[in-house]
């Protein structure tokens, strides 16, 4: 039995894939970590049944019209019950050991903010927080002296590769990508695809958002711009590289023609498991890589015709802040749309390339001015819709 205090811990976005791969961990380790706080956007009936699962002595549903539903549900077990958005960010700024924040989309900016303020160390896998508010984001961390962990599993094999020591040596990083559902299918019917086509992901579950994002690869951009933040790396020195297997999850060039990767089977319980228990290896059931097993592995440059939003952050990330947040913005209007039935496929990289090129260049100083460059950009969006 170990000798030490559980390590506290909230998980913001926890009955999505990333929240409930995290629980799993945590439940391999009871004695490492005590959950606190869990919060979840709309399903109510999930958060209350994995609020007593584990333990937690907060909640908080995002759509305050599930509050009433999960309040009744956890009458009588003495769990705090918060509601909306000011309820999620109540929660996030619960003091722990360890936050996990995982909301989707730019949502998730202001609980982030909060729980760099809050907890010892942010345990990060909702990129829009950096892709919108870098700066800020890494700034309060040094205020607070709170630690960035990254949950992705790129930025995380980055992460474990990347050492301080060697970063004079460094040539470039790489980020892999599975490519998504459509790597391999016909230009010319690619304007067909279907929502129910676009969230099927061969490699990941994940929920429909990101699904969609893997599929135009937006998700890899914007996880280009992510790791410029993160790893404080130019553009230049940042590049994509389809892997269809998603067995190697990022590469690090040195100055020798060495690479370093790190490799692992596609489950997102190890690199989460790696931000838990850093700088430690926590012990998790997963599936073990066995190469020989595998035979072999694909790689391939990316097609710009067949995924047009890698560029588009590519050049976001040239562009700067302001630009940064316009594409994040468009991106999620247009997914929506699509996923609702009102935009096609090929029709989500128009859009934002169209805010790209009419968005305000006004600078991003404060969380204020990132609001108003997100919501001039969905306006613009809504309105080319």
């Amino acid at each position: 039995m170990s000798l030490q205090q559980p390590q506290r811990i909230s998980i913001l976005g926890a009955t999505g894939s990333i929240g409930t791969s995290a629980l799993d961990v945590i439940a391999q380790h009871t004695d490492r970590f005590q959950v606190v706080g869990l919060s979840a956007q709309d399903n109510a009936e999930k958060l209350a049944q994995l609020a007593r699962t584990h333990g937690a002595s907060h909640v908080a549903i995002g759509n305050e019209a599930h509050y009433p539903a999960l309040k009744d549900m956890l009458a009588g077990t003495g769990v705090h019950v918060l509601g909306g958005a000011s309820g999620v960010a109540e929660l996030a700024a619960l003091e722990v050991e360890l936050s996990l924040c995982a909301i989707v989309g730019a949502a998730g900016l202001a609980p982030t903010m909060n729980a760099v303020q809050a907890a010892s160390r942010v345990a990060l896998a909702n990129k829009e927080s950096l892709v919108c508010a870098g700066p800020l984001v890494l700034r309060a961390c040094a205020e607070h002296g709170t630690v960035l962990l990254p949950v992705d599993s790129e930025h995380n094999a980055i992460f474990q590769v990347l050492t301080h020591e060697h970063r004079t040596q460094l040539e470039r990083v790489t980020l892999t990508a599975s490519g998504g559902p459509f790597r391999t299918r016909p230009l010319d019917s690619m304007h067909a695809i279907t929502p129910a086509e676009a969230v099927a992901h061969p490699r990941w579950s994940m929920g429909a958002k990101i699904s969609v994002d893997s599929a135009t690869m937006m998700n890899k951009g914007l996880e280009l711009i992510e790791a410029h933040y993160l790893f404080d790396l130019p553009a230049a020195q940042l590049d994509v590289l389809i892997h269809p297997e998603s067995i190697v999850h990022s590469l690090v060039h040195y100055a020798d023609g060495s690479v370093l990767a790190q490799l692992g089977m596609p489950d997102m319980r190890v690199p989460i498991s790696y931000a838990l228990g850093w700088p430690e290896r926590l012990r998790v059931d997963t599936p073990r890589l066995e190469l020989a097993t595998l035979g072999q592995l694909h790689f391939e440059a990316p097609n710009a015709a067949r995924f047009p939003c890698l560029g588009l952050a590519q050049q976001a990330l040239r562009q700067g802040a302001p630009a940064m947040v316009a594409l994040n913005a468009a991106n999620e209007v247009a997914v929506a749309a699509f996923l609702e039935g009102r935009l096609a496929f090929t029709k989500i990289a128009e859009i934002v390339a169209s805010v790209l090129a009419k968005a305000d260049n006004a600078p991003i100083s404060t969380l204020d001015d990132v609001t108003q460059a997100d919501m001039a950009a969905r306006a613009l969006a809504h309105d080319l819709l």
